[in-house]
């Protein structure tokens, strides 16, 4: 359902003038399927772990030897050759950072029905699948834990313990939100968990 809506929603927004933009963290074929591919005529391929992940995203390889911060491959509409072209990168401090700038500019004003989990929003992490107010990816070691997953390549929550000094609970829960978040694969049979985001830049 979610494909054809898509596919729908890109024919008229092609019609109407709506710039579209979608992204994913998982380039894999059944989510980046045919059908969404041919109502999407331009593609942004940032650095990606392997041939078949950039084949996924632009029909051919070359988005896995990318160097990362920024660096991407565009494909423009009615193209085959794709151009190297650089973007801003914005590190996550940075974010928070203006984050906070902005809060002292005027007073915040919070919709408390959402930030204490007492309306169920589709789509949002959270117990049993709503949302809630106490999601991991607040937690402030949250995007330390990613860069230990991201450098390590082992999706441990032992490792994430050792490393910052944290208990099994908390380090599982933000091992389960990087899963909702898509930095992680769901656990296999053999109790592993692939990780899906690229290791960072080297140099």
């Amino acid at each position: 359902k979610v494909e054809e809506r898509i596919a729908r929603l890109a024919q008229k927004a092609r019609a109407a003038g709506i710039h579209l933009i979608l992204a994913t963290q998982r380039p894999s074929v059944d989510v980046i399927t045919g059908l969404i591919k041919a109502n999407i005529p331009t593609r942004i391929a940032f650095q990606v772990s392997s041939r078949i992940d950039s084949r996924t995203i632009l029909d051919q390889q070359g988005a896995e030897q990318l160097l990362g911060q920024g660096d991407m491959l565009y494909l423009p509409p009615g193209s085959g050759i794709p151009h190297r072209i650089h973007g801003a990168f914005v590190a996550d401090e940075e974010v928070h950072k203006v984050v906070r700038h902005l809060r002292t500019l005027s007073e915040p004003v919070y919709v408390d029905s959402i930030t204490d989990g007492s309306v169920d929003i589709p789509g949002l992490p959270g117990e049993n699948g709503h949302g809630n107010g106490d999601s991991a990816e607040s937690d402030p070691l949250y995007d330390q834990a990613v860069a230990i997953i991201a450098e390590t390549r082992r999706a441990s929550v032992s490792g994430i313990q050792r490393r910052l000094k944290v208990g099994y609970n908390r380090a599982a829960r933000m091992v389960e939100a990087m899963e909702q978040a898509g930095v992680v694969s769901p656990l296999e049979a053999n109790g592993q968990r692939e990780v899906l985001i690229p290791p960072p830049p080297t140099g």
